[in-house]
């Protein structure tokens, strides 16, 4: 009998192959504040990004794809399929750009599928426990803090000033490690190994490069191929000429450099696929994070980063699944961030979440040219929380409504675009449709309204200290509330948001610059208030040791007092001894 169930057993396994019923693979590849008009494919002559054009070629293009006008709320978007302001991800900075721990991620949901997750590059949505990749899904991580290298949160590189991006420390499996190289081919390179590693096995790789973004940082060979470049020539359009300045134009050199550095990059990722074998079952995106930040050739749209106009918000998508999609096309019905999670997971045969609101829907639909259901798409910037008409917008297919005016303007005072006939919003038609606008306008207040009722922003998240997945803790100056526009100023009110589990702990105040004469430190710790005088001291670090904590949650405020000035930390490193 145990013959029969073993030439059985041989029988049906060599029937079977093990990759027949084997999940897709998922690569998402996002560059930071990359154009839509940084692309060759996108019409821009002057720029050599060859893989990236033919990869969007071989495609489904969604032409009319958006996504927020910063950085961070579109990477939460992203991740789960829901507003920012849903997930607690309200700023890029400012304590704002911490995804709370309770969303579910695509990397949550695919690793419990049985893959294998890992994220290379910018994560920017939270640097401490519990809200880094480690605890938002992937296995495998290898990114850099806040939203960029070299910035006032990236305390590990601040201080390396216009060469961080060249050997960076990046953060592997949340310990500080030093790497060679260029930040993007590390990158790149990392994404590759664990592709390779996880071959036959589903795996989710989002290959996140912070590149173009500022500093504009580039390998001298990539800086070389443009360097006698005139970015404005050999476009139809030739009011560029009048409107860049020397310094538009050299940034676009550097720009340039990053992006076909990233392009080669990406060659890389998919050669690989095609050596393993593997290009025709894997899911592969390309898309970028928002507009440009500089002024440069960007498909004759108007606005840049930071915007709700096109230029600020529309970018280039597209994706490949040989396996499933077998001819490229062009769709130019309106797509945005928040679908990439509903239609990854219709892809993989996996559900949706049903404790919580999905707000974009599955683009599975429109490639296969069926029915896809009309809606809004809500879109706001402005620092720490949604100033009411200010660089707000709500739009469908059709129409775009504007709002740049003060909060109880009237319907005449914002913009209307028709974007069937005037895609470059060059036209305000407002006046010649006051029932639509009056319409869109309903929406916008019922957006604004929803979402600012969301609990993660009611009750925002707090960095949680004292457990022993992460000691010490580093509080740094990206997730500082306070004032607006906190930078590296030193003498800028700031907190951060925490909750302490009961212990004794030693901080250490790591000021930006060297403190030279007497002060005393205060620190306020759940209605406390602690004070220590310090002497004339000849580093940036004061130290405040043995301070007992009950489990409580605060606004950790710590300022040293010299000569009736205030100078705030630029970062607090917290240690629990027990």
């Amino acid at each position: 009998m145990k013959r029969f169930v073993l030439l059985v057993f041989i029988f049906f396994n060599s029937c079977y192959s093990p990759t027949e019923n084997k999940k897709p693979n998922v690569i998402i590849i996002m560059t930071d504040d990359q154009g839509f008009g940084d692309l060759g494919i996108n019409e821009n002559p002057n720029i050599i990004t060859p893989n990236i054009d033919q990869f969007a070629s071989e495609s489904i293009q969604f032409d009319n794809f958006f996504v927020s006008p910063v950085c961070a709320p579109t990477r939460s978007s992203l991740m789960t399929g829901r507003y920012s302001l849903r997930t607690g991800v309200r700023d890029t900075y400012n304590g704002g750009a911490i995804m709370s721990s309770t969303e579910t991620t695509i990397a949550e949901i695919l690793k419990e599928a049985n893959y294998s997750t890992g994220i290379f590059g910018k994560w920017h949505l939270g640097d401490n426990y519990p809200f880094r990749p480690s605890e938002q899904g992937f296995d495998e991580s290898i990114i850099h803090l806040a939203g960029g290298i070299g910035q006032v949160g990236d305390f590990t590189n601040y201080y390396k000033g216009n060469t961080s991006y060249f050997d960076p420390i990046l953060w592997k499996n949340n310990k500080q490690q030093q790497y060679d190289g260029y930040c993007s081919d590390i990158f790149a390179e990392n994404a590759v190994k664990f592709i390779e590693k996880n071959e036959n096995n589903p795996f989710f790789c989002y290959l996140s490069f912070n590149a173009p973004h500022t500093p504009l940082q580039v390998p001298k060979k990539y800086y070389n191929i443009y360097k006698d470049l005139d970015p404005v020539v050999g476009f139809k359009d030739e009011s560029l000429a009048s409107k860049m300045s020397e310094k538009d134009k050299e940034d676009a050199r550097r720009i340039y450099g990053m992006v076909t550095n990233i392009d080669d990059n990406i060659g890389k990722v998919l050669n690989k696929l095609t050596e393993l074998g593997i290009e025709e079952e894997t899911i592969i995106i390309f898309m970028t994070d928002n507009g440009p930040q500089q002024f440069r050739y960007n498909s004759n749209m108007k606005g840049l980063k930071g915007t709700v106009y096109n230029g600020g918000t529309r970018v280039p998508f597209y994706i490949k699944y040989a396996e499933k999609f077998k001819n490229p096309k062009v769709i130019n019905r309106m797509s945005a961030h928040i679908d990439v999670l509903p239609t990854i997971l219709e892809l993989c045969n996996l559900k949706i979440p049903n404790d919580r609101k999905i707000d974009g829907q599955s683009l599975v639909p429109l490639i296969n040219s069926k029915t896809f259901n009309d809606r809004y798409l809500f879109s706001y910037w402005t620092r720490r929380f949604p100033e009411k008409y200010i660089n707000m917008s709500i739009q469908n297919d059709n129409y775009k409504l504007v709002g740049n005016n003060d909060y109880n303007s009237k319907i005449k005072d914002f913009e209307l675009y028709d974007l069937i006939t005037d895609p470059l919003e060059s036209k305000n038609v407002i006046n010649q449709n006051i029932e639509i606008a009056k319409s869109f306008k309903i929406e916008m207040d019922n957006s604004i309204d929803d979402l600012l009722e969301s609990e993660n922003i009611k009750n925002p998240p707090r960095i949680i200290v004292g457990l022993e997945f992460e000691n010490p803790t580093v509080l740094n100056r990206n997730d500082a509330s306070g004032e607006r526009g906190i930078w590296a100023q030193n003498d800028i009110y700031s907190y951060w948001k925490v909750n302490f589990k009961k212990g004794t702990y030693d901080f250490k105040f790591k000021f930006k610059d060297s403190i030279t004469n007497k002060g005393t430190l205060f620190t306020e710790i759940n209605n406390r208030v602690y004070s220590k005088k310090t002497e004339k001291v000849v580093s940036s670090t004061i130290e405040m040791n043995d301070i007992s904590i009950e489990n409580s949650e605060f606004n950790l405020l710590s300022f040293l007092k010299v000569n009736n000035k205030k100078i705030f930390p630029f970062w607090i490193e917290i240690h629990k001894q027990n």
